[in-house]
């Protein structure tokens, strides 16, 4: 079960919830609750009284447990690299997902035919929640006086990946 899936499960019933979380702790995550609590910096208490039933959860809490399902399953919105270029630059990426440093980096294609679509779609891909960005250049120059993160260029096809590498070494 997936973090969506939970988010769907509290909405439907308190109840449903109780039985989805359960499920994707102790089968699909296999761990206990304090093992859960430790990883999501949620009191093991707190975890017990939901998984019994004692207690509802709030909202503050379900955005806790679903950010840190979110960032065990490899989908959480906060860590990922945005790679602008032309779409024959982007189709030339055979990973969606680079380990670099022993961490796993997820990379998102950005395509751009046009130095003002590159420049939108930087501060698009900030916005977005990027936090490194590969692009061109030509562009690169620009956009690293706009944005807040770190900015690497790729130079001519074998350097996307190294690109890459570099940018996630410089992500905060």
């Amino acid at each position: 079960m997936t973090s969506d899936e939970l988010i769907q499960a509290a909405v439907e019933s308190d109840e449903a919830f109780i039985r989805a979380f359960s499920r994707i702790i102790k089968e699909e995550l296999r761990m206990t609750a304090a093992e859960f609590g430790e990883k999501s910096g949620i009191p093991a208490s707190t975890l017990y009284k939901l998984l019994s039933g004692h207690r509802e959860p709030n909202i503050k809490t379900l955005r806790e447990i679903v950010r840190t399902l979110r960032k065990m399953e490899g989908t959480a919105k906060t860590d990922f690299i945005a790679v602008i270029a032309a779409r024959p630059v982007l189709d030339m990426i055979m990973e969606k997902k680079l380990k670099v440093g022993g961490k796993l980096v997820t990379v998102r294609e950005y395509s751009a035919t046009s130095m003002e679509e590159a420049i939108v779609a930087a501060i698009k891909a900030e916005r977005d929640g990027a936090k490194a960005l590969v692009c061109a250049p030509i562009v690169s120059t620009t956009v690293e006086k706009v944005l807040r993160i770190p900015v690497t260029i790729i130079m001519p096809r074998d350097s996307l990946i190294e690109a890459i590498e570099l940018a996630a070494k410089k992500m905060v």
